[in-house]
């Protein structure tokens, strides 16, 4: 029978057949907040967590702590996640993925390898598959519990449910599966509202912070959504997606902690809904 450790040992080892080296790893609580003390070691090698993921996972389970990977970005291929997937789509994605993941009960999460990516591929594709659109590049460790405070007593074990090791895909691939959302068209990503030319300031971070709904009913505000709302006024009032994408790096703990295609991501589809919010009605 295989323990916790093997299971864990069986993701890092998933990761790796694609060309994964080495991780970040986050430990968090039942409420998903980062710990103070202890709770961040980054660029852990795959030999090195092979080695030490039994004692970790001991340590974690006995506190009810998550233990969360971010993997490196691999030299052969563009890593994609599709998060909080319906086992339908799941399924239809598992094919083309190199590994599928049970993370909490029907809610599944699937990873791609891409040989040949190009800019706003990740994006389409999660629209495609039905996937979330700000999903973060970081997934819970296989055969640990989902230490959710919504779960207890009874905390479901996240587990691989298919795996195909050396999988990488491509472009063509997947867009002949019926998986890729239309590029959208050029004048979407234009951005300037005419009525907010010339005004060169930002929107206020504070205040969307301030108004953005609790985290599952509870006291912290949900950060992806004040990133979210930050963006489309930030687009709205005039700023490209570049600049937006860089400014949301600097002022957003979220999108520090998750990089580059997080804010990037976030603000693209903050730009999608600046423009269905535009289009006039039919």
């Amino acid at each position: 029978m295989s323990t916790e450790a093997d299971k864990a040992r069986g993701m890092l080892d998933t990761f790796a057949s694609v060309g994964v080296r080495s991780f970040d790893v986050t430990f968090t609580d039942l409420e998903g907040r980062k710990l103070e003390r202890r709770g961040f070691l980054p660029s852990r090698s795959t030999d090195e967590l092979r080695h030490s993921i039994g004692p970790l996972l001991r340590e974690a389970g006995a506190q009810q702590h998550n233990v969360i990977l971010r993997p490196h970005k691999p030299k052969r291929a563009e890593l994609i996640q599709l998060d909080d997937l319906t086992q339908d789509a799941a399924r239809r994605i598992a094919p083309h993925a190199f590994m599928v993941l049970c993370t909490s009960p029907a809610n599944f999460q699937a990873w791609i390898a891409v040989a040949d990516p190009r800019p706003d591929f990740a994006r389409r594709l999660r629209k495609g598959a039905g996937a979330d659109p700000s999903a973060s590049g970081a997934t819970r460790i296989s055969g640990h519990p989902n230490f959710k405070a919504r779960y207890a007593p009874a905390f479901p074990t996240v587990e691989i449910t298919e795996m195909h090791l050396a999988h990488v895909t491509t472009r063509a691939e997947l867009e002949n599966a019926g998986l890729v959302a239309a590029e959208p068209p050029k004048q979407a990503r234009t951005l300037v509202s005419p009525t907010h030319v010339g005004r060169r300031k930002w929107p206020s971070y504070e205040r969307c912070v301030q108004h953005a709904p609790p985290v599952h009913q509870g006291e912290r505000p949900d950060i992806s959504k004040a990133d979210f709302v930050w963006a489309m006024t930030a687009l709205d009032w005039g700023w490209s997606i570049k600049e937006t994408a860089a400014r949301l790096l600097e002022i957003s703990s979220k999108a520090q902690e998750n990089g580059e295609g997080y804010a990037l991501t976030t603000t693209q589809n903050a730009a999608d809904a600046v423009e269905r919010r535009r289009a006039p009605a039919r």
